[in-house]
C-alpha cells in the first residue's frame, strides 16, 4: 500500500511515522516551501500525547526540544489562585513547546525514517478513482497512490474535496495574542504553567529563568480586526484589557510593539461531516478541529495519526477500515471540542459570571472539578499500538 499525506504540521508527520511503523509506505506533501520554522507561539501536548508519541518512539525527540510542566495554576484577576491542577499519577508529565520546534523535531524524525518529504506541493485537487487515487498540485505534478490522507489543517483543501459544502471553521468571539520575551528579571514561576481569568480578556504564562512566554485570549466581535489592525494597536488593546489584571499588566508593560504579532482568530469545527470516502481519508484539524483552548489540537492529531494506521494495517478492505477508524475517533473528539467551547465561553465571561466563577471555583475543586474527573478520561487515554511485523 502506498499513501499520500497531504500537509506537513503534526498530524501530517506523525500519520507518516505511524504508517510506516504499520508496514505501510507513505510520502508527505506539504504545501508551504519550507519547514515552518518561526511560524506560531506555543502549544501544550498533554499526556495522552506523548503516549501516542510513545507508541511510534517519537517521545524522546520532542520532550528534548520542550519543557516539563507538571500541572497548572488557575488565578483570578487579582492574581489570587483560585485552582490548581496537578498532573495524574502514573503518567508522563505535559510538555510545553514552541510550535515551530514541534514541528521541526516531528519533520526530522520522519525523514530521519526515510519518509519522504516534498515542499511547495499545494492541493489543488484530487481524482478519488476505484482502484487510486491522484493528487494534483499547483505546480503542475501530481502524485498517485492507494489512499490519500488529508492531513492539511482546519482549512483544509481535501476536506472541501471530499465535501463541497462542508462546514466552514467556526469563530469563537476570541483572539489569540502572545509570544515569547526574554525576562528581565521577573521572578520565575516554577514549573507550572499559570492561567488567570482577567476582568475583560484571559490571560496565560509561563516565566521561566531566562523567556517568558505569554498569551492573551481577547473578546472581539469582529475577527477580520485580527488582519488589519496594527502591532501598535494590539498592544494599546492588551494594556486596556489587563489595565486591572495582576499579573498580566507586569508583563505586558515589558512588550515593545516588535513583540506583538498578528493576532489568531480562534475557531472549530463542532463537527465535520464527512472524514472518508473512497480512498481519501481525513486526519488532525482535517477531521476534528477545536479550539486551542482544548489544550488537545496537538495530542488528538497525534491519537487519529496512530488509530487510522491501526486500522489500515489490520484491515485489508479500505472501506471497513476507515469506518473502524472514525468509529474509534470521533465520540472523543467531538466531546473536546464542545468542552473547549464551554472554555472559550467562560474567557469571556460577563461580570456576573467572573464573581459566582470566583466563588464556586476554590469549593468546585475539591468536588467536580478534581484533578482525575477533569483529566481522567482525557489523559489517561491509550491507544496499543504494537509495531506491524514488516516493519520491524
Amino acid at each position: 500500500m502506498n499513501v499520500l499525506v497531504i500537509g506537513g504540521g503534526i498530524a501530517g508527520a506523525t500519520t507518516a511515522m505511524a504508517l510506516r511503523q504499520a508496514g505501510i509506505e507513505a510520502a508527505v506533501y506539504e504545501a508551504y516551501p519550507k519547514a515552518a520554522d518561526g511560524v506560531g507561539t506555543a502549544l501544550t501536548l498533554s499526556p495522552n500525547g506523548r503516549n501516542a508519541l510513545r507508541q511510534i518512539d517519537a517521545d524522546d525527540a520532542v520532550a528534548a526540544v520542550g519543557i516539563e510542566v507538571p500541572g497548572m495554576v488557575m488565578q483570578n484577576h487579582r492574581g489570587r489562585v483560585v485552582g490548581r491542577f496537578d498532573g495524574l499519577p502514573e503518567l508522563p508529565s505535559s510538555l510545553l513547546l514552541r510550535r515551530d520546534r514541534l514541528y521541526r523535531v516531528l519533520m526530522d524524525e520522519a525523514r530521519s525514517r526515510g519518509i519522504t518529504v516534498e515542499f511547495g506541493k499545494r492541493l489543488k485537487s484530487v481524482e478519488n478513482k476505484a482502484d487510486r487515487v491522484i493528487a494534483h498540485f499547483a505546480d503542475g505534478t501530481s502524485a498517485a497512490g492507494d489512499i490519500l490522507v488529508g492531513a492539511d489543517g482546519i482549512r483544509s483543501a481535501v476536506r472541501s474535496a471530499l465535501d463541497p459544502v462542508a462546514p466552514a471553521p467556526r469563530y469563537t468571539g476570541l483572539l489569540g495574542l502572545g509570544g515569547w520575551i526574554r525576562n528581565p528579571g521577573l521572578p520565575v514561576t516554577g514549573s507550572y504553567q499559570h492561567f488567570a481569568f482577567g476582568k475583560r480578556a484571559f490571560f496565560g504564562y509561563f516565566i521561566g529563568a531566562d523567556e517568558i512566554l505569554w498569551f492573551s485570549n481577547v473578546p472581539a466581535a469582529d475577527p477580520a480586526e485580527a488582519k488589519s489592525a496594527s502591532p501598535e494597536h494590539w498592544l494599546a488593546v492588551l494594556r486596556e484589557r489587563h489595565a486591572d489584571d495582576i499579573p498580566a499588566r507586569d508583563i505586558i508593560a515589558l512588550l515593545k510593539p516588535e513583540d506583538v504579532a498578528q493576532p489568531g482568530i480562534l475557531e472549530d469545527i463542532p463537527t465535520v461531516r464527512t472524514w472518508h470516502r473512497g480512498r481519501v481519508v481525513l486526519v488532525g484539524d482535517a477531521a476534528h478541529p477545536t479550539s486551542p483552548s482544548s489544550g488537545q489540537g496537538a495530542s488528538q492529531a497525534i491519537e487519529s495519526s496512530l488509530e487510522l494506521a491501526r486500522a489500515l494495517r489490520d484491515n485489508p478492505d479500505v472501506a471497513t477500515a476507515f469506518a473502524q477508524y472514525e468509529a474509534a475517533r470521533r465520540e472523543r473528539v467531538e466531546r473536546i471540542i464542545a468542552r473547549a467551547a464551554k472554555i472559550n465561553n467562560d474567557k469571556a465571561a460577563g461580570p456576573v459570571a467572573r464573581i459566582m466563577r470566583d466563588l464556586l471555583m476554590p469549593v468546585m475543586m475539591k468536588t467536580v472539578m478534581s484533578p482525575e474527573k477533569m483529566f481522567g478520561d482525557l489523559h489517561r487515554h491509550r491507544i496499543e499500538f504494537a509495531p506491524s511485523p514488516a516493519s520491524v
